[in-house]
């Protein structure tokens, strides 16, 4: 689920963290980091208990719409049911495993949250996407599947109200909403018919490598301090140390530290990465100004006998 480039945000993350609050204990910012990824998977089963508690609302909706004496907007639809009946949504409601992971980290995200969700139902509701589904009889499973998926696209996901809520619960959940939105549809689009239910708690980590990493990554930069900012000083002309941006800086350290602290990552890999997180979280120079130092420093290194790389992939 996470990426080594969203691993590496976080390490960034944390480390800027340091840099504002003046706060160097490594034991702390390392609790950070580990409480960020799993936050991440939270997030993700915050989000699947979210389209449970829309189902829950329509279910409601259409036993009082039962009990009514005069007829409602929902009297003209073939099946008033139809949507409770979704059948990707039922994979969701009907799952055993998700719902022992969801009582097993006490997510209840919603239950002191309900406004959040009957504005996402009013939505749906009023949506052309729904309206459309139905006014149509029957329903397949790919009807159903694409009806959830563009209701996520373009209802959910980009729900302000939905965004602030997730912004004001956890710091970290402003860059994780995005990739927790792009998995979640991912899996929309993947599920089949008969899916098992452990296929909606997918792994967060690819290994327990990955966090290794991470770990090391963060340990490494924030120790050798000192010494990455020597690295760079005289790499650009009338440097000044006072005037690079915070998170270039950070970024600059970051990939020197992989440059000499892990052998099996070749130098383009992690110079590629690090432009790319500098585009979208710098400005819209840092990854010109980052790529000239890094490509300045791999040919010292290489000259120097500094720069050992091996492993799969490399020469």
């Amino acid at each position: 689920m996470l990426t080594r480039r969203q691993l590496r945000v976080k390490v960034m993350q944390c480390i800027y963290a340091i840099t504002q609050s003046k706060d160097d204990s490594l034991e702390k910012q390392e609790k950070f980091l580990k409480v960020s990824v799993e936050n991440t998977y939270t997030l993700y089963l915050l989000m699947l208990s979210l389209l449970r508690e829309l189902h829950t609302m329509a279910e409601n909706h259409v036993m009082h719409d039962t009990k009514k004496y005069m007829a409602s907007a929902t009297d003209s639809f073939p099946d008033k049911e139809k949507f409770i009946k979704n059948q990707l949504l039922l994979q969701l409601v009907n799952n055993p495993s998700l719902t022992a992971e969801l009582n097993k980290r006490k997510i209840k995200g919603w239950y002191l949250n309900a406004d959040y969700i009957k504005i996402l139902y009013k939505e749906i509701v009023r949506s052309r996407l729904y309206k459309i589904y139905m006014a149509q009889e029957g329903n397949s499973y790919g009807e159903d599947k694409n009806l959830i998926i563009d209701l996520f696209r373009e209802v959910i996901a980009p729900n302000e109200k939905l965004y602030e809520f997730f912004e004001d619960d956890k710091l970290t959940w402003v860059d994780d909403i995005p990739l927790v939105n792009t998995f979640v549809l991912k899996q929309f689009k993947s599920i089949k018919k008969d899916e098992s239910p452990s296929y909606f708690l997918p792994e967060l980590l690819k290994d327990q490598q990955d966090m290794e990493f991470a770990l090391k990554l963060l340990s490494k930069t924030l120790l050798n301090n000192k010494a990455l900012e020597d690295e760079i000083q005289g790499k650009t002309p009338n440097w000044d140390k006072d005037r690079i941006a915070d998170i270039d800086a950070i970024l600059l350290k970051m990939a020197i530290c992989e440059f000499l602290n892990f052998p099996s990552i070749p130098e383009r890999v992690s110079i590629n990465e690090y432009l790319e997180i500098a585009k979208e979280y710098s400005t819209p120079k840092s990854s010109i100004f980052i790529n000239g130092i890094l490509d300045k420093l791999v040919k010292e290194y290489k000259t120097a006998g500094k720069l050992k790389k091996a492993g799969r992939g490399l020469l």
